[in-house]
């Protein structure tokens, strides 16, 4: 019996994974109200992990999330008619406001999609630029709070703040649940490739947790970008954005050792890349950068292409690659930007030369609570012999780091530095 409960609870959680934003989606479109939609799915999933451990999962289970859901957001709407009245006029406000579909789309035709739809409706110019990403992520990718706010290099309790005033701004100001207009698309695309590749760097690079990838993420990432490139495919950015996803995303079986551990890139079996992958990626490069001034995702595409086309890491293009991300800090400056422009830096010019770049970031706000930062700083001052500086810097990034193979790879460095010392 206890092994039946656990194994529904497993299947609760890969459920609520993979259909937490399906399901809210759905439930916003029916309901109007993201605060109903997010109680009843979460109600639906209390009912599920007290229900399926003694009836057996459903062969559906995503459909009886959804059902379920339903249901009791029309049980709360009956007990509260006040509350329905509302919804009822924002629905109808919301059906006016809706574009009638295209007359030549086909019955399998998947766009727009409804979670497209509301990254579109998070995304909104109404709503603050650091509350739109937080939002969708915590909402549709169904990421915790405290994952959130990792991903933003922000402490919980703001984000927590920014989400339940975008959710208000939603409400009060009667954003509508769509894919925008032609003419509006310009202006709300950078929020939702912001949120989308936001979506993928937790993916790639969990912030917290057991494993150091969250493939469903990535994957559920790619699959929306293609998406939104299909509806958008002259948009330049848009397949820069894809570009660099793939080429990213083309190393993940060798990111990562039989245990689990955290692989460099250094070290990696390029093997285990995917190739077909990487040749699309390279392929949409050659799209997005032609036609015009870069744009920050097609140029992030470029580096990534200068990473996977070599068939040794003794054969990357540190020079392009620097060169690169000199561009990329005049389209998008950032202290994140700066600390993977030092690294490139190092790679070219020496440790030396990384190390001084590194120190001159060391009053970044934004990287204090960053562990890439220290763990980067201790790996320079490894490779000059400064071991005692190494050693304090990496149980400086061990006190910030998430995920546990990146906790247990700086632990083996450490110990390196502390044999030698």
């Amino acid at each position: 019996m206890v092994e039946r409960a656990a194994g529904a609870d497993r299947a609760v959680e890969s459920v609520f994974r993979e259909e937490h934003g399906r399901l809210l989606a759905s439930l916003v479109r029916r309901f109007g109200d993201l605060d109903l939609a997010e109680e009843v799915a979460s109600e639906a999933i209390e009912a599920a992990l007290v229900h399926w451990p003694v009836q057996g999962v459903p062969a559906s289970p995503g459909a009886w999330l959804l059902t379920t859901a339903r249901r009791k957001a029309v049980d709360r709407l009956r007990r509260d008619r006040a509350y329905a009245a509302r919804l009822a006029v924002l629905q109808v406000e919301a059906d006016r406001a809706r574009p009638a579909p295209p007359s030549d789309a086909g019955p399998g035709d998947d766009l727009p999609d409804e979670r497209l739809q509301l990254f579109f409706t998070c995304a909104h110019p109404a709503l603050l630029p650091e509350a739109r990403g937080a939002l969708v992520l915590r909402c549709l990718a169904g990421l915790t709070t405290p994952e959130v706010a990792r991903a933003y290099l922000v402490p919980p309790a703001t984000i927590a703040q920014r989400i339940v005033r975008a959710k208000k701004k939603i409400r009060v100001a009667r954003i509508p649940f769509r894919v925008p207009d032609a003419d509006e698309l310009p202006g709300r695309l950078p929020g939702v490739l912001q949120v989308l590749y936001s979506i993928f760097t937790e993916g790639y690079a969990a912030s917290s947790g057991p494993r150091l990838q969250r493939l469903d993420l990535a994957e559920e990432a790619i699959r929306l970008t293609r998406i939104l490139r299909r509806l958008l495919p002259a948009e330049r950015e848009v397949t820069g954005l894809l570009a660099l996803m793939l080429l990213v995303h083309a190393r993940r079986a060798a990111r990562t050792g039989p245990g689990g551990e955290l692989v460099l890139l250094k070290e990696q079996d390029r093997d285990r890349w995917d190739r077909p992958m990487i040749e699309e990626g390279l392929h949409l490069v050659s799209r997005a950068l032609p036609g015009g001034p870069p744009g920050p995702y097609g140029v992030q595409a470029a580096i990534a292409a200068l990473h996977d086309e070599p068939s040794d890491f003794a054969s990357t293009d540190w020079p392009q690659i620097v060169a690169l991300y000199d561009v990329l800090l005049t389209l998008t400056p950032s202290p994140v930007v700066a600390l993977n422009r030092a690294a490139a830096v190092a790679m070219r010019d020496g440790p030396k030369a990384g190390l001084a770049l590194l120190d001159a970031l060391a009053d970044e706000q934004r990287l204090r609570g960053h562990y890439p930062y220290q763990a980067a700083r201790a790996d320079l001052l490894q490779r000059l012999g400064r071991l005692r500086e190494a050693s304090e810097a990496y149980r400086r990034a061990l006190a910030l780091v998430g995920t546990e193979p990146e906790r247990e790879h700086l632990r083996r460095r450490l110990e390196a530095v502390e044999r030698v010392r």
